[in-house]
């Protein structure tokens, strides 16, 4: 994916980088794939806002992603690479040859008509899904289950990718985009390649409308708030919370800065063979 620049014309395009949409191929999404989706505006089953800075924005409705890929030794073709409003990467449409369809992510330089199919007896190739023992130590992967059956669960935003380093009996060791490295089954399933839409990190949307657009409402700074409604407010003039020195904070007192939220014994843990942070430990 490529982005497009634009002449400093306003203030609003001074900055702006946004996607060109080259890949997208087809521009109507599948109907049979779609789904109702909900705003809920942050809140949770007793009207209390659990996420702030929700509301507005375009409807949206959902597209139904096969994550598992059941469907073994069954070839698929792929028909489109469609753009998604819910998430970061762009998304493939495939027939496959008794003629179902399903949403897959698209990984990055997938085509039209390429045919791809998932399963044991599937090649390591672009696309395909196949599970962990069968897949070449130092592939590229995405969409990587860490049950087996249960769906892929890592690697499913746009431009992100893990690493099959090696294999332990029953559990390969796979390297997390942050450098964290885990142990999961052999028989979990993986997607061959990188995700799509590997620009998108670099988009600036340049102006606050399109962040409206996209349902996200403005963020409020604690510092500016009054002590009333922000542990990090008041003072006179420019102030760390009411008059002396805070922490960064969230406005119910969680630390914003090197306070560790993971539990200390955590079943996960020993799933975990190198922490993300050990690198930096080392050097």
């Amino acid at each position: 994916m490529a982005l497009k620049f634009h002449r400093p014309l306003t203030p609003a395009s001074r900055y702006k980088q946004l996607p060109k949409f080259d890949e997208i191929t087809k521009h109507t999404p599948e109907k049979s794939l779609l789904e109702v989706r909900k705003r809920t505006g942050g809140r949770n089953n007793n009207g209390r806002i659990t996420s702030r800075h929700l509301g507005g924005g375009h409807k949206q409705k959902y597209r139904v992603i096969d994550f598992k890929r059941k469907k073994h030794g069954i070839a698929a073709e792929v028909v489109g690479i469609e753009y998604d409003p819910i998430r970061t990467a762009r998304i493939a449409l495939l027939q496959y040859k008794d003629g179902e369809k399903k949403y897959i992510l698209a990984p990055e330089g997938l085509k039209v008509g390429a045919s791809i199919v998932s399963g044991p007896d599937a090649a390591p190739d672009l696309g395909n899904a196949l599970p962990l023992k069968l897949i070449p130590l130092g592939t590229n992967i995405h969409n990587v289950e860490l049950t087996p059956g249960r769906g892929g669960q890592i690697a499913r935003s746009a431009g992100q990718q893990v690493v099959l380093n090696n294999r332990e009996g029953d559990y390969a060791l796979v390297k997390m985009p942050s450098g964290e490295i885990r142990r999961i089954h052999v028989e979990a399933y993986a997607t061959i390649g990188q995700v799509g839409n590997i620009d998108h990190m670099n988009v600036s949307s340049g102006k606050a409308g399109r962040t409206r657009h996209q349902g996200r409402r403005p963020h409020v700074r604690g510092m500016v708030m009054n002590p009333v409604d922000h542990p990090m407010g008041g003072g006179q003039g420019k102030s760390k919370g009411g008059g002396g020195r805070h922490h960064p904070m969230s406005p119910w007192g969680q630390l914003a800065k090197g306070f560790k939220t993971r539990q200390k014994h955590k079943p996960t843990d020993r799933w975990i063979v190198a922490r993300r942070n050990a690198a930096k430990k080392t050097s």
